[in-house]
C-alpha cells in the first residue's frame, strides 16, 4: 500500500529521531554535560593519553613567538599578516577575520572566561597565554561533523582529515575554544616557505592543531613543545608515572572552560 509525500515525512523525521537516540538537535551541538556512554568509559590502565601542561611561570612572549613559529612553519600554515609576495597584502580586516592559527596567544581574560577573582589572580590580568587545541576527553566538534572529517583517536587527539572535510564549518561553531580555522582562500601562496615533507591544504577547509601526530609517530616531542624552552611539557597522562602526571601532583593548574564537560588536556600552571 502506498504512502503519501506527508506520510513519508513523518516517517523520515521520526527514523531520523530514533538514530541520534532520540535527543533534539541542539543537544548533539551543546558542549553540555558528557554523554552517560563517555562517564561509563573504563579508566586508561596502561594506555596513551597525550596531555600538555603549559607552565606559566616560564612563558614568556618570546618563547611563545617561538612555539608558535615552530609550529606554523612545520605543518604550512599561511600568513596572511604577513604575505610572502607583498602583492598578496589584503585589507587588514580581511587579514585578522582570514587568519588561520593551531597555536596562538591571548590575554587571560579572553582565555579564561569565568575565572576573573580580581585579587586572587591579579597577576594573571593582561597576560598572555598560549592557546591551542584542547584535545578534549569528550569532543563536541567529533559529534557534529557529518563526514567523519574530525575524529578521535583512541589516545585522545581529536584528528582532522582534511580530505573528508566539505567545510561546513559545523565543528568551528560546535568547538567552545576557537581552536579552528577556516580557508577563505587558498592558502598556499601564502606560505612563507612551504615544508615538502607535510602536506598543504586547499581553500574550503578547515584545519586545526594535530598534537604533532606525524612527530609523535617518529618518537618526537611536539615542534611547540622542543621550542618552549622547558615551559610545555607534553606526555601521557594515564601513566601515573609521566612527567605531566608529576606535574599535575604537585603543582595547581587551570583548564579552559572546564564547566562544559568537554573535559580538555592542555593544563596551565599559574
Amino acid at each position: 500500500m502506498g504512502i503519501n509525500r506527508r506520510e513519508f515525512i513523518k516517517l523520515a523525521g521520526l527514523s531520523a529521531l530514533l538514530g541520534l537516540g532520540g535527543r533534539a538537535a541542539f543537544e548533539l551541538v551543546l558542549p553540555g554535560e558528557v554523554d552517560a556512554a563517555q562517564k561509563a568509559k573504563p579508566a586508561l590502565q596502561g594506555a596513551t593519553r597525550w596531555a600538555m601542561v603549559v607552565d606559566m611561570r616560564k612563558l614568556n612572549d618570546q618563547i611563545a613567538a617561538k612555539c608558535i613559529q615552530a609550529c606554523h612553519s612545520i605543518h604550512n600554515v599561511p600568513d596572511y599578516m604577513h604575505p610572502p609576495n607583498p602583492k598578496l597584502t589584503l585589507p587588514k580586516e580581511l587579514q585578522q577575520r582570514w587568519e588561520i592559527k593551531w597555536i596562538w596567544t591571548d590575554q587571560y581574560e579572553h582565555a579564561f572566561p569565568g575565572f576573573e577573582q580580581d585579587y586572587l589572580w591579579e597577576k594573571l590580568h593582561g597576560m598572555n597565554f598560549l592557546l591551542l587545541c584542547n584535545h578534549c576527553h569528550n569532543p563536541p566538534c567529533v559529534r557534529v561533523c557529518p563526514t567523519k572529517a574530525t575524529f578521535q583517536r583512541a589516545d585522545g587527539i581529536v584528528m582532522m582529515d582534511m580530505h573528508r572535510c566539505i567545510g561546513c564549518r559545523f565543528c568551528m561553531a560546535a568547538c567552545p575554544y576557537g581552536a579552528r580555522s577556516f580557508n577563505w582562500r587558498d592558502p598556499r601562496p601564502y606560505i612563507p616557505k612551504v615544508n615538502e615533507s607535510y602536506p598543504t591544504r586547499e581553500i574550503g577547509v578547515v584545519e586545526k592543531c594535530l598534537f604533532c601526530n606525524e612527530r609523535l609517530a617518529q618518537g618526537q616531542q611536539p615542534a611547540c613543545v622542543e621550542a618552549s624552552e622547558g615551559a610545555l611539557t607534553f606526555g601521557n597522562l594515564a601513566d601515573p608515572k609521566s612527567k605531566v602526571r608529576e606535574l599535575l601532583r604537585t603543582h595547581f593548574t587551570i583548564r579552559r572552560k572546564p564547566q562544559l564537560g568537554t573535559n580538555p588536556q592542555i593544563y596551565y600552571i599559574v
